[in-house]
């Protein structure tokens, strides 16, 4: 007997397709504990692993090359975070402060407002005094739930130093794992995948990196040109900021903004440190993202700002700071297997060319 293969209609692989996104997207949001941490993990020790073949070349042990260089990333991690840690001291101790200016501000600007709009500010006034009690007395609540975010935190600090040794240790049993999951006939194809997401991935993120130094720099010596007080930790903050696409250097420029405004007896300091993060923003998209960070994958605006919400709704801040490389990974795959390749072209920036016919002339004898 002879069986036809039956060609299903596009509602019903549109119904599979949309079923199957969601059973994944569900899977992603409930065991997010176990896969965050995994693929950061997984995309560390890529950008790390250049440096263990350095070690392995000097003849030093793999085990011991996978050591030093975790050594070496937990050193310059801790430093960098004692940095911080000592500017947020120092801003935590003026947040009453902070908070309290701010209030006032706020209260001046509402009476302003609604006298010249003829509104009462009695209910505004009132939600103002109480919301700022609560930012200057925090309860025991939320400290609690505070206590218990920070310790997820580092129980996923832990595990990720751990989760990156075994990768790099069977990072060659890992790959073969991969090329044995495929036909022989698509060994160079497949070769070309992991090279090409190992490349994609390193670049993107040593080039994330030096961006990220050289903002931060850029902030710093601007706010500290204009006597912004905490320029150091707003300059790092920004530039931490800057790394999630579009949404990031909003907040940045929100959060600079506001200090400012408290800290400076006069409000044009607002504009100027505007007009300093804009110039940084300027520097930065058009010297320092196309000649350092610039990778081979090109995402377009629309699809770096919907993966960027759904990461946060998924995975939080994680999952915004994942988003990107994730899909730099996804379009690399959909553009080497032929009937993924319209998706791949769907993800990047690649404009066609619109040939637009000129009307003809009629020729007047």
């Amino acid at each position: 007997m002879i069986f036809k293969q039956s060609i299903l209609p596009f509602y019903a692989k549109a119904s599979i397709f949309l079923v199957g996104l969601s059973a994944l997207l569900a899977i992603l949001y409930i065991a997010q504990g176990i896969i965050v941490p995994l693929i950061f993990s997984f995309i560390i020790a890529i950008l790390l692993h250049p440096v263990v073949n350095f070690f392995v070349r000097l003849r030093i042990n793999r085990i011991v090359s996978i050591i030093i260089t975790l050594l070496l990333t937990v050193v310059i991690i801790a430093g960098f975070i004692a940095l911080i840690y000592t500017q947020a001291v120092s801003f935590s101790d003026s947040w009453p402060i902070f908070v309290k200016k701010f209030t006032e501000i706020l209260n001046q600007t509402i009476s302003s407002a609604s006298h010249y709009f003829n509104i009462r500010p009695s209910i505004i006034h009132a939600w103002i005094d109480k919301t700022q009690h609560e930012l200057i007395n925090i309860d025991g609540t939320l400290i609690g739930q505070t206590i218990v975010s920070v310790g997820s935190v580092l129980a996923a600090i832990v595990l990720v130093p751990v989760y990156i040794f075994v990768i790099l240790y069977y990072q060659p049993h890992l790959i073969e794992f991969i090329h044995q999951l495929f036909d022989e006939s698509h060994k160079n194809q497949v070769n070309t995948i992991v090279t090409q997401t190992k490349s994609v991935i390193q670049h993107y993120l040593v080039g994330l990196i030096i961006e990220a130094i050289i903002v931060a720099v850029l902030n710093t010596a601007g706010l500290m040109l204009l006597g912004i007080q905490y320029a150091i930790l707003l300059g790092v903050l920004g530039a931490l900021l800057n790394m999630i696409p579009y949404i990031g250097g909003i907040i940045s420029v929100a959060l600079f903004m506001m200090v400012a405004l408290v800290t400076k007896d006069s409000p044009w300091f607002t504009l100027y440190v505007l007009g300093v993060h804009s110039l940084v923003q300027i520097i930065d998209n058009d010297y320092i993202v196309p000649k350092i960070v610039a990778s081979k994958v090109k995402i377009n605006a629309l699809f770096s700002i919907l993966v960027v919400l759904i990461g946060n709704i998924l995975w939080g801040i994680p999952g915004m700071f994942l988003s990107l490389p994730i899909l730099a990974i996804v379009k690399v795959i959909f553009d080497h297997i032929e009937s993924t390749k319209p998706w791949g072209y769907l993800l990047g920036d690649t404009m066609p060319v619109l040939i637009r016919k000129l009307p003809r002339l009629k020729k007047i004898h």
